[in-house]
């Protein structure tokens, strides 16, 4: 449904799109912007205008006197905006916009400008190429007794957030969140979390973004066994001062030997070669 000129509105058009690796658009890639002159008139003999406040120049669209004027548009949208011609008697200036990319992505203003009419639409561009989130053992943290485990998920736009949540869907304490937007300007999320004996044996990773609605998550069953790993296990990710020592020590021993080694050789092949 479109929106009035009548007043000045304020609307949230949201249109999901797919991406493969190279940001192209596999998904459906002609959403419509809504704009209705109200009460309904014939506008096709008046201006016209699309256009975006932050773009330079700032013309989406432009229709005047019966006639697109491409040559006014911002080069990032030639080829790519329409109107629905036949419907302008009836009052319809409504936008489709093809071949969607991020970068469209704003709000955009629909307008009269002789007559100070005007109507606000704000695009909101979104990945549907998210993956499910994965997880992974990452390590055993043994001085709290649990198994630490890794939960990634990539393809994302907007930027999500990542929760981990246990059996009951309570929401548990874990490490920040590491974010990384690839050149395809999709963001990749992931995040670490201790699960101790005490939670559920069910953990779940989700990766949502609100304002698009969009979800993704994973399930993971955590055996007891991994639990008294914990108990009799070192820590994979800790490293005891005392170990460090023994490795600087047998490092240093290893350089000696070598060097040791070496010099009796060259005095053997002196001797002979005297």
């Amino acid at each position: 449904m479109g929106k009035s000129l009548s007043n000045c509105v304020f609307s949230v058009f949201k249109f999901y799109m797919l991406f493969r690796s190279e940001s192209q658009v596999v998904g459906p890639h002609q959403p419509v912007l809504p704009c209705h002159r109200e009460p309904a008139e014939d506008v096709t003999a008046q201006t016209l205008e699309w256009t975006r406040s932050d773009l330079n120049p700032r013309f989406v669209h432009v229709w005047r006197s019966g006639q697109d004027l491409v040559n006014t548009r911002n080069p990032s949208y030639r080829g790519r905006t329409s109107l629905f011609i036949n419907e302008l008697k009836q009052g319809n200036i409504s936008l489709k916009l093809s071949r969607v990319k991020l970068s469209d992505e704003g709000t955009y203003e629909c307008s009269f400008p002789l007559m100070g009419k005007k109507s606000f639409v704000k695009l909101v561009v979104a990945s549907d190429a998210a993956t499910s989130p994965v997880i992974s053992l990452s390590g055993i943290d043994r001085n709290r007794g649990g198994v630490v485990l890794q939960c990634e998920s990539a393809g994302w736009y907007p930027e999500p957030e990542l929760l981990w949540l246990d059996g009951e869907g309570n929401h548990l304490s874990a490490g920040p969140t590491e974010t990384l937007r690839g050149p395809d300007d999709l963001y990749t999320v992931s995040s670490r979390v201790t699960v101790e004996k005490r939670h559920s044996n069910n953990i779940t990773c989700r990766v949502q973004q609100r304002n698009t609605n969009q979800s993704r998550e994973t399930h993971k069953h955590v055996p007891e066994d991994f639990f008294d790993i914990t108990s009799s296990s070192p820590s994979v990710t800790d490293t005891s001062p005392v170990s460090l020592a023994l490795c600087i020590l047998l490092l240093i021993l290893s350089v000696v030997f070598l060097v040791r080694r070496k010099r009796k050789h060259m005095s053997k092949l002196l001797i002979n070669y005297a």
